[in-house]
């Protein structure tokens, strides 16, 4: 008596999304402005800009790059215009804040450009609890995008799901 196994997760049509998938892959670097810097609180317009003039960029190419201040100074919003306007040639990308914030702005950046239409009246699951953390906003971002096309919303895995939406016909 030979009896054939069904999946029924893989027979459901459910469609799975994996936010995880959606972040790049470009290394991230960060630049920090504390050492460029008088007394490592000070931004002196002449001395910055020479700094600034002094730096090999092409350290950062093809990264994607974070402009930080690891010290409690007070940067003025031009200095940051100005690490931008050195590294706009070489980065691939350029960000304030740390490696998080800038994963989490990738994210979102990434969840944007997905067509909501290809999920057309689809059941969709957002995979939750896998090994790379996802911070709560890009949750937000993918339910706000396709809640409008999609037949359904669930959380979890495809064998065990929260239901967050579903559309009633």
């Amino acid at each position: 008596m030979s009896e054939t196994i069904n999946n029924k997760v893989a027979d459901s049509g459910i469609v799975s999304v994996d936010l995880a998938s959606l972040l790049p892959a470009n290394e991230i670097v960060l630049f920090d402005i504390k050492p460029y810097l008088f007394m490592e609180l000070i931004l002196k317009e002449k001395e910055f800009r020479a700094a600034m003039a002094s730096i090999d960029w092409s350290f950062y190419q093809n990264k994607v790059v974070g402009i930080i201040c690891s010290t409690d100074a007070i940067i003025p919003m031009w200095a940051n215009m100005l690490i931008v306007s050195a590294l706009n040639p070489f980065a691939a990308a350029v960000y304030f804040g740390d490696e998080n914030k800038i994963r989490e702005q990738q994210l979102l950046e990434n969840i944007a450009k997905i067509n909501a239409t290809d999920y057309n009246n689809q059941r969709v699951v957002i995979k939750g609890c896998g090994e790379t953390p996802i911070g709560e906003s890009a949750y937000i971002a993918i339910t706000q995008k396709l809640r409008p096309e999609v037949k359904s919303i669930m959380y979890g895995e495809p064998c065990s799901t929260v239901p967050v939406f579903k559309r009633k016909d």
